[in-house]
């Protein structure tokens, strides 16, 4: 034999357990999948006879919800169809290793607290016979679930001081007690007694709240007049407002309009503004630079407008005489400085 004969004859011994061990993984993987998937989707294999049952309110039930026996699922809801216009009729499944018998009670029962629904079905009085399969459950046998709103409302006031999860507690052993699926009136009356002790121990602050509301009525009692007379102005405002409604409706329409053209506006004077400041400080430095010339002028300033709106007095012109002038010029060769003079000796110049 070769030497790669050999060679192959040993790779094909040694591939063969590993192609073994793989297929064994991939079957046992496979099965167990589709365990899970079964268990899931609630897939039953065995043979389920189909029944009837007639409801006077099947709320919140749904195709696909659970049967129940002993909390044990063994079924589903097939359909739900109306009947006489008052009356439900429900159509589900049984397995077959689960006979039904004439005596069997079916209950509506809530699966949990959002809703979800479920019939649990329970031996009636009596031995009964076996229900054939078709049969119907009637009426008279029948339970719709608890009136959940009614139920929880007569515990508004406790609920209202108590944690939303000591709230959902509470609520789920209520409709555990009542339905019969557990737990005794003695131990959801411990629970409850556990809650209302938390809320005595909450009893000075209670009171202090119930003190302050004393006190913040009393003080509006003492003043009920001035507070009718409140309210009374109150009233007079809200119709006053309420008989002007359209003009005010007119108004805020005019009002947005003069917002949009004061934002046009304030777009188109903005590079301008922007430019008047930026001199403005320059003038402002500028004064402040002469303030002594500028302090001068101004006490100078009303002797001449008295002598300036004398002369204009005469007509829509003025006539100065000029009576004193100097200056100071320089050359720009030879940088010269001249200063010129000239004085009037005239007597109008002598004021």
């Amino acid at each position: 034999m070769s030497t790669t004969s050999r060679i192959r004859r040993t790779n094909a011994m040694a591939t063969a357990p590993q192609l073994i061990k793989l297929g064994v993984f991939a079957v046992v993987t496979v099965a167990a999948t589709a365990v899970l998937a079964a268990t899931i989707v609630n897939l039953s294999f065995t043979p389920k006879e189909t029944y009837t049952a007639v409801f006077s309110d099947v709320t919140s039930l749904e195709e696909g919800d659970d049967i129940r026996v002993a909390g044990v699922r063994v079924g589903e809801v097939e359909s739900i169809a109306i009947t006489d216009r008052t009356l439900a009729v429900v159509t589900f499944t049984v397995s077959r290793d689960r006979p039904l018998l004439t005596s069997t009670r079916a209950v509506i029962r809530y699966r949990s607290l959002v809703g979800q629904r479920y019939i649990a079905l329970a031996e009636g009085a009596g031995e009964g016979k076996r229900l054939r399969p078709g049969g119907r459950i009637p009426l008279s046998r029948t339970e719709p679930a608890l009136d959940l709103n009614a139920l929880l409302n007569g515990f508004k006031p406790l609920f209202a001081a108590l944690s939303p999860k000591d709230v959902n507690q509470l609520a789920t052993e209520i409709i555990k007690t009542l339905q019969g699926e557990g737990g005794t009136v003695r131990s959801l009356l411990a629970h409850t007694a556990s809650l209302t002790t938390t809320l005595a121990e909450r009893d000075k602050l209670i009171g202090s709240v119930i003190d302050n509301l004393n006190t913040v009525l009393s003080t509006v009692d003492k003043r009920s007049t001035r507070f009718s007379d409140l309210i009374a102005q109150l009233q007079r405002l809200i119709s006053g407002l309420s008989a002007d409604r359209k003009p005010i409706g007119e108004s805020l329409a005019g009002i947005n309009g003069l917002a949009e053209a004061t934002s046009g506006l304030l777009n188109d004077a903005r590079p301008p503004l922007k430019t008047d400041i930026a001199e403005l400080a320059k003038l402002t430095e500028t004064l402040n630079g002469h303030e002594k010339t500028v302090e001068g002028v101004l006490q100078r300033l009303p002797n001449k407008l008295n002598e300036l709106t004398g002369t204009a007095s005469y007509g829509s012109w003025f006539n100065f005489y000029l009576c004193d002038f100097d200056g100071r010029i320089v050359l720009p060769k030879t940088n010269e400085i001249i200063t010129p003079e000239l004085h009037v000796a005239r007597a109008r110049c002598g004021r």
